[in-house]
């Protein structure tokens, strides 16, 4: 993983656990949701998978650990996380309490058949081995195959230049190609940019956590490197070369 990407999912998220500890539990899991956590793509995906109290959940690429401490709010499943990164890891046992694992999305510590379910969101195009991370969630979830992603598509191949280091997205093509040869089909799926918007109080907490991340650590290269590879996803998304999708997988018959 490249300096940018390990700052982000790093050394940034081990700062965002310190500063929702500090700001009070109920910036927990805004704060653990920053960069992928509009609570109309979360709602969408518990409903499409039909999560169910008790069930075992993976969060595969979990990073702080805002989406997993949303789907057991909202459907009390069991869940546990994992992450290649160590402060990711660190700032989700420290925030949430759950089992978090430092392991590569493409070569899972778990056995086939464990998960009732599982997401991973915003991960795909960070991951060099995409074709693994897709094999591996179908060999550790159970049929039907109840797995959510957050994609960001390519509406043409973009040059390396063209993107954030260490991100590479898939074409509509390609993405359909990867979950085929990995047995896997899209159920139903959702534009972000169809999703309602933040709700308000939900986006006042993920300001006061951006503003004291930004009052203590701004002048440090790790924020600056982490804010430089969102502003450049932010550029992609509004000029519309990469979109946002919400997938809900079942297993290819």
């Amino acid at each position: 993983m490249g300096e940018a990407m390990s700052a982000e999912f790093d050394t940034v998220a081990e700062w965002t656990a310190e500063v929702a500890r500090d700001l009070g539990p109920d910036f927990y899991t805004p704060a653990g949701c920053r960069g992928s956590g509009n609570p109309a793509a979360l709602d969408w995906l518990v409903d499409e998978l039909a999560l169910g109290a008790g069930e075992s959940f993976l969060d595969c690429g979990a990073g702080v650990g805002g989406p997993a401490a949303y789907a057991v709010q909202q459907r009390a499943v069991e869940p546990v996380l994992v992450d290649p990164e160590g402060g990711a890891c660190r700032a989700a046992r420290s925030l949430f309490g759950w089992p978090a694992a430092q392991a590569s999305a493409s070569k899972l510590p778990f056995g086939d058949d464990i998960f009732d379910a599982a997401w991973s969101l915003g991960v795909l195009c960070t991951v060099p081995d995409q074709s693994g991370l897709l094999t591996e969630l179908r060999r550790v979830v159970r049929a039907p195959g109840r797995i959510g992603l957050l994609v960001f598509l390519a509406e043409e191949q973009l040059s390396p230049q063209d993107q954030p280091e260490g991100n590479r997205f898939p074409t509509e093509a390609s993405l359909q190609q990867l979950l085929f040869d990995a047995g896997l089909t899209i159920a139903s799926r959702v534009k972000t940019a169809d999703l309602t918007e933040i709700p308000e109080q939900w986006q006042s907490k993920m300001d006061a956590v951006e503003e004291a991340l930004q009052r203590r650590h701004g002048h440090k290269r790790p924020w600056q490197l982490a804010e430089e590879q969102s502003d450049e996803m932010g550029r992609l998304l509004g000029d519309g070369l990469v979109t946002g999708h919400v997938l809900s997988l079942r297993f290819h018959e």
